[in-house]
């Protein structure tokens, strides 16, 4: 049933909380997992971005980068792709046009102001996603 994984990240902590899920589940079920970071272009870009980094594009290449050694590692199939824009539409995106059954994505489980204001971009997905959505939490 589950025979490709779309792992979402980013490089944040919650994503690589879903990078361990997607590989553990990926491995269990024989599944090429395909990963997918998105240079962010949206309305929010600065505010997501980690201030150590400059270039949206290179933590875009290392976050699919770190994905794809620790799912090489354990001996899981595995695809890259990075992409640029509104990362909910392009994850969506991917999953329409791609072999994939699930999508695994971390979130940091914001609420309340937080939330109002930037939205949430594991809502989004989960929201327009042709398939299920797995959402990973943040460890608090």
């Amino acid at each position: 049933m589950y025979q490709g994984i779309l792992l979402a990240t980013d490089g944040s902590d919650a994503a690589r909380r879903a990078t361990d899920h997607g590989i553990e589940l990926a491995n269990h079920l024989d599944a090429t997992l395909h990963v997918l970071s998105v240079s962010e272009d949206g309305p929010h870009a600065e505010d997501q971005q980690d201030r150590l980094r400059n270039d949206p594009e290179e933590a875009a290449a290392a976050a699919a980068e770190e994905a794809e050694e620790s799912a090489t590692r354990e001996g899981v199939d595995v695809t890259t792709d990075i992409r640029h824009g509104v990362p909910q539409e392009q994850i969506v995106d991917f999953a329409e046009t791609n072999p994939v059954d699930m999508i695994i994505v971390g979130t940091a489980g914001r609420s309340g102001l937080d939330h109002l204001i930037s939205g949430s971009v594991a809502e989004e997905i989960v929201r327009n996603a042709p398939v299920p959505v797995l959402t990973v939490r943040e460890r608090s």
